[in-house]
């Protein structure tokens, strides 16, 4: 049950939603999820942990950088299954779309360092 508790405790703040929306587009550093976000990267860092500690997102070393991606592989039965229900749900909803939309646009982290 514990683990169950932690995916539905990742998954119920709209910001780590709007998160894993935007790593459905592609792999992105925090810095980047910050911007489009408009949140300060201390908040991202939070939101970023427990998406992790619930193995709904993974992350690897790009130089600078950490790329957060969704975890596809992941051992848990539970977020798996939250992953792949979430990936058909609020694609319409205005404020996901403009999400993934900018999501798209972004190269890397062309945002200032001191946002890491």
């Amino acid at each position: 049950m514990r683990e169950e508790l932690r995916v539905y405790k990742a998954l119920s703040d709209l910001n780590r939603i709007r998160i894993i929306k935007m790593l459905e587009v592609k792999p992105l550093c925090g810095c980047g999820i910050a911007n489009v976000l408009n949140i300060v990267q201390s908040a991202i860092s939070r939101h970023l942990k427990i998406l992790e500690d619930a193995d709904l997102i993974t992350h690897e070393r790009d130089g600078n950088y950490i790329v957060y991606s969704l975890n596809r592989g992941t051992g848990s039965v539970v977020a798996a299954f939250q992953l792949e229900f979430i990936k058909n749900r609020l694609n319409d909803d205005p404020i996901i779309a403009e999400d993934k939309r900018k999501a798209v646009n972004i190269d890397k982290c062309d945002f200032a360092p001191d946002l890491m």
